[in-house]
């Protein structure tokens, strides 16, 4: 066969793909369709649901909605007036940095280290210990949120646990509650959540192929080192995917904190979820209010952009 046949036949062949592959689109699109019926339903409740009231909450961001006055009758367009007033209200600027101090300090450290340990503990300690532990922990994850609010005001208040355990030893406690409101609030929160980073990551540990980590160790490798070299990078997905998880959770954590400290003393524990309700639902300023929940979902979606772009890799 010549070279011009065999330019001719590619060309015809490279042709006949091509005009395969646009008529059978269509079939695909057909095809994907209707394998994406059964899922209508739940769109439709999710755009209702849940896209609704953001897309709401970004118009109601942009107006003057108000509790009360001539605003809660009939609300205005007043554009970027909520937020040129909130980054110009240096409370707001500090329940920003307080709602980062809270979420990094109770989620991305205290919840996912907390976590990692109590799980490594559950696979190595024995049955009583585990079961102990276990219990513990995760009966702090199922109470309600209202009654683990109210234990740990209980348990950090002038006249609490803490003050007592320590007054045995000879020692006179603060209210904890006055002099270190955040750490309170964060210590309370890691207590609240640590359970499910818990279970997130004993499943993941599981997973590990037990020669791997033998291997590891007949070589002389620690404890610390497995867990770093080994352990770590094998349940990174799990790592990414839960500190996504804890990390959107905490940052909307409002009736724990508002219930211990109301986002007080002053407000030296005033996080964005306390800031926003007491703008819409004390100050009546619901527009104001409703900018800073957007705000906080936009700090939400930059931390997911964080965590996805960390699994990226191995999703590919």
């Amino acid at each position: 066969m010549t070279m011009t046949s065999l330019t001719h036949t590619a060309v015809t062949t490279g042709a006949t793909g091509r005009g395969g592959d646009s008529s059978s689109r269509p079939h695909r699109a057909r095809r994907t369709f209707v394998r994406a019926l059964p899922l209508l339903p739940s769109m439709v409740l999710v755009a209702i649901f849940l896209l609704g009231p953001v897309v709401e909450a970004f118009y109601g961001s942009f107006t003057n909605m108000a509790l009360t006055g001539a605003a809660a009758e009939s609300s205005q367009f007043v554009g970027l007036q909520n937020y040129i007033q909130l980054f110009q209200n240096p409370d707001f600027l500090k329940s920003v940095w307080l709602t980062i101090l809270f979420v990094v300090g109770s989620a991305i450290i205290g919840q996912n280290v907390l976590g990692l340990a109590l799980a490594m503990l559950m696979r190595s300690g024995n049955k009583v210990l585990t079961g102990i532990v276990g219990t513990l922990v995760v009966t702090s994850w199922v109470v309600p949120e209202v009654v683990g609010a109210f234990c740990c005001y209980a348990f950090f208040n002038g006249g609490g646990t803490l003050n007592a355990i320590l007054s045995v030893a000879g020692l006179k406690g603060p209210d904890w509650l006055y002099v270190l409101p955040m750490a309170s609030v964060i210590l309370a929160n890691i207590w609240r959540g640590t359970a499910f980073s818990m279970m997130v990551y004993s499943a993941a540990i599981t997973e590990v192929p037990e020669e791997v980590t033998e291997s590891a160790e007949l070589d002389g490798a620690s404890g610390w080192k497995r867990l770093i070299y080994i352990t770590i990078p094998m349940i990174r997905r799990s790592i990414s995917t839960n500190l996504m998880l804890t990390t959107l959770q905490t940052l909307s954590v409002f009736g724990l904190i508002y219930i211990m400290t109301a986002g007080g003393p002053g407000t030296s524990s005033s996080t964005l979820p306390v800031l926003a309700y007491q703008e819409a639902f004390k100050f009546s300023q619901l527009g104001l209010g409703t900018a800073i929940a957007v705000v906080m979902l936009i700090i939400g979606g930059v931390f997911s952009i964080i965590y996805i772009r960390a699994l990226k890799p191995e999703v590919d």
